[in-house]
């Protein structure tokens, strides 16, 4: 990087990093540093009058200094939190040399510096739990001033708050706003409390391909990439449905898959394009079973990760106490909007759309029209957990037909806070059956859905061989944790969710082009 793109403060703190070394300390030395004491376990383990004092080695960020004559105080963030850290200039110097006091600690360490830092514990005449350095080793020097906030006037200045921001450098999101690391730790223990149920259950974690021939098991716009040693166009998937049900198929009674799906749709508060789902599936199980195995699991979940099972999200108290309530689907629409849509043609179900202001597409099909009446009219108002249960048949391709109507099918949806939260299928087992679906699929990708499912002929073989009946559910892992944390944006609960390109490089990358 060129000096005339430098901000000042990073000249300066390149300057310090050459000033080091001519002093002959490394600013990125060998990476080992034994760490034998953390932030918040320092302070919960603390007894007053202790002797001897107890010696710890800590390592973090230097978040503030208040520099003063013979003795300062900074303040250490690490892995758990912060920690108040006193420096006096003669424990650190003992010697003559004053200048690992003067020179390198007042001058040439900055806020953001990584350093290590042996001493012992003590408490000040102030009360606060810190460490009385004796010894500060740097381990990593920051070129990059830290957007630490101060305040002026009652007024807060240098705040990283701007969300485009916050998300394009999220490591730096992690290190000054706090709160953003806790839910990402309490979406790590979300995934372990699920996993925990399952394997308590005796099901099997598994893995399937994430580049496939044909994009199955949802009603989505693939990605498409190229392979070139065989020389053929591949997906990348937009659900592992097909997939897991072949290892039922193949004789495992119960498995599992945190997948990364990828869909080439629309970004907003709830979507991203890489997004991770669970599913699951069970042989000699129906949805009737697999709502109550859902609601069991998501208490669990919401007790495990805030220990109650109840969650604040905006203005709403959800709770995710079991049972929750089931409404069929036909029942929800007529109940939001007073339309049966029970044997309603295409035709009329179009014309009630466009009576009442809902866009549709020419090459939408009864299904992709019922769908979008209920997530026009009903889906946002379930706030609390609520089954719709018992969907018609031409919006549910994979499932198997309601055992006292065929006009609909045995599914689920789990709706949470005004969005789909879970979907869940008796599975379809009949491949004849499987295969005149799939073909009706065909005809509304000719009318022009890009969405609707390409047939999987090899599916439709593993079916032949014959899969015993089976429920499978997946629930939207990012969606959940935004439930579990209060976040209002899928963003918030994405460690590195997708963004634009940054201005400076779409305008790098037109001027190429222009070119």
């Amino acid at each position: 990087m060129a000096n005339q793109e430098l901000s000042e403060q990073e000249i300066v703190r390149r300057n310090s990093m050459q000033a080091l070394r001519d002093r002959g300390i490394e600013p990125y030395p060998a990476p080992e540093y034994t760490v034998t004491g953390h932030s918040a376990e320092i302070k919960e383990t603390f007894v007053d009058g202790q002797e001897p004092p107890r010696e710890v080695n800590v390592a973090g960020r230097i978040m503030s200094r208040r520099i003063m004559g013979k003795a300062s105080f900074m303040e250490l963030q690490d892995s758990e939190g912060r920690i108040q850290v006193y420096v006096s200039r003669d424990d650190l110097c003992p010697g003559e040399d004053k200048d690992m006091y003067n020179v390198v600690f007042k001058k040439l360490l900055d806020i953001g510096d990584f350093i290590g830092v042996k001493g012992y514990v003590f408490r000040t005449q102030m009360g606060e739990i810190s460490i009385h350095a004796q010894e500060i080793t740097v381990l990593s020097k920051s070129l990059r001033p830290l957007p630490v906030v101060k305040m002026k006037d009652g007024k807060a200045y240098d705040a990283f708050t701007d969300p485009e921001q916050r998300y394009r450098q999220r490591y730096v999101d992690l290190v000054v706003n706090k709160g953003i690391k806790d839910i990402f730790i309490k979406r790590t223990k979300m995934f372990n409390s699920m996993r925990e149920y399952f394997n308590s259950h005796g099901y099997l974690e598994v893995e399937t391909p994430i580049l496939q021939a044909i994009p199955g098991g949802a009603s989505a716009r693939p990605f498409i990439t190229h392979h070139n040693a065989l020389d053929i166009p591949l997906y990348l998937r937009i659900a592992d449905e097909l997939y897991l049900k072949r290892l039922i198929v193949g004789g495992f009674e119960g498995v599992y898959e945190f997948s990364k799906n990828f869909r080439n749709e629309g970004m907003d508060r709830t979507h991203n394009p890489e997004f991770t789902c669970m599913e699951i599936y069970v042989s000699y199980k129906d949805y009737n079973w697999m709502m109550a195995f859902t609601e069991k699991m998501l208490e669990k979940i919401c007790l495990d990760v805030n220990g109650t099972t109840e969650v604040q999200v905006g203005d709403n108290v959800i709770s995710f106490k079991a049972p929750y309530p089931r409404v069929t689907m036909t029942q929800a629409i007529l109940e939001k909007t007073g339309f049966d849509i029970t044997g309603k043609s295409e035709e009329e179900l179009r014309a009630f759309c466009k009576q009442e202001g809902i866009e549709v597409d020419e090459s939408f099909g009864k299904g992709k029209l019922i769908d979008e009446i209920f997530g026009e009219k009903c889906e946002g108002t379930y706030i609390q957990p609520t089954f719709i249960i018992d969907y018609p048949i031409e919006m549910s391709p994979l499932t198997k037909r309601h055992r006292n109507d065929p006009r609909l099918t045995e599914r689920f949806e789990l709706m949470v806070n005004g969005k789909e939260l879970a979907n869940a299928y008796s599975e379809l087992n009949d491949p004849i059956d499987q295969y005149e679906r799939f073909v009706e699929q065909m005809r509304l990708a000719d009318k022009g859905d890009d969405e609707a499912m390409i047939i999987d002929g090899d599916f439709i073989r593993a079916l032949e061989y014959g899969m015993p009946p089976t429920s499978g559910m997946g629930i939207g892992m990012d969606r959940l944790a935004m439930l579990m944390t209060g976040q209002s944006t899928i963003q918030e609960v994405l460690l590195f969710p997708q963004m634009r390109p940054e201005k400076k490089q779409a305008k790098e990358e037109e001027e190429k082009e222009a070119e």
